[in-house]
């Protein structure tokens, strides 16, 4: 008989391997740029085991090919976020961290039980925020948030949420009451095609004017049905800007895990000159805004 585990772990889709012919960004990256979102993945499955609860499998994307990547695009640093396929073990991402303290911050998965002892050593490899993740197996939910935003907030670290903004309605009481700052990854990952006026991004709207709310310009690929230029989710970065341009942070997303093509992650950030033409806008979603969340000095 095959348990259920065993059969979550069949069932995990396998990834492509990220692009690893950059295209340049097409305008000047200015020094202490930072990418707020991408993931490492170890080839060393033995020492680095993937949960079988993961919704897909990914290629490999080591520390090396990672670093590469910021390198192309310019990024002077960058933040890690624990990949749900490693569920709460935090290991591998914090391996690199200390080995690029003044590079790299991270955001680490862990249980509402985690010890004072493990966040505090977590704080000391460089993690500022914990991840709540209800669209992929392997992360933390969302039972999982009042308890652990007050155990954050004396840390200074945020709570970075990864879930459908049509959500957020219902949502939104228990997230005004949290004691954390809020980050919502890939600009609250609704289909575009639902367009700003639906309630989900009304809601997100509301969270970023009222409350202490970030939002990641990152995963268009995600909203969009225009996988060439993805210019159906312009409208939803630019009215975010517009709403909080000082809150606003741009993240690569590598290495684009469970899609069915693969993005040339220059091509992503040269969106970024799209969504916000004046260099001034550009440098703080790029530079200051990250520099301020994430406690690079």
């Amino acid at each position: 008989m095959t348990d259920k585990n065993t059969l979550q772990e069949k069932l995990a889709s396998p990834c492509l391997a990220p692009l690893t012919n950059i295209e340049p960004p097409g305008f000047l990256v200015s020094a202490n740029a930072c990418d707020t979102h991408a993931h490492v993945i170890a080839s060393d499955t033995a020492t680095y085991p993937l949960t079988p609860l993961r919704s897909y499998t990914p290629a490999p994307a080591p520390e090396e090919a990672y670093l590469h990547m910021l390198d192309a695009t310019g990024m002077t640093r960058g933040v890690l976020v624990q990949v749900s396929v490693y569920g709460t073990d935090n290991r591998y991402m914090t391996s690199i961290l200390k080995r690029h303290p003044d590079r790299l911050r991270g955001v680490a998965v862990v249980a509402p039980t985690v010890s004072d002892q493990e966040l505090e050593k977590l704080h000391q490899a460089g993690v500022r925020g914990v991840r709540l993740n209800v669209l992929f197996g392997g992360g933390v939910g969302f039972d999982a948030m009042e308890t652990l935003a007050k155990r954050i907030a004396q840390l200074g670290w945020h709570m970075q949420l990864l879930l459908d903004a049509r959500e957020l309605p219902t949502l939104l009481p228990r997230l005004t009451a949290l004691s954390c700052p809020i980050v919502i990854d890939h600009m609250g990952h609704m289909p575009a095609s639902l367009g700003v006026d639906h309630d989900g991004f009304q809601a997100l709207l509301s969270l970023v004017r009222n409350h202490q709310t970030w939002v990641k310009l990152s995963g268009a690929y995600r909203l969009s049905t225009d996988f060439d230029q993805f210019s159906d989710v312009d409208i939803f970065a630019q009215t975010l800007i517009d709403t909080a341009a000082d809150r606003m942070l741009w993240g690569s997303d590598w290495p684009h895990v469970d899609l069915k093509d693969m993005p040339n992650t220059g091509r992503l950030l040269q969106q970024l000159a799209r969504w916000a033409p004046d260099p001034t806008v550009r440098d703080g979603i790029l530079v200051n805004n990250p520099a301020r969340l994430y406690d690079f000095t």
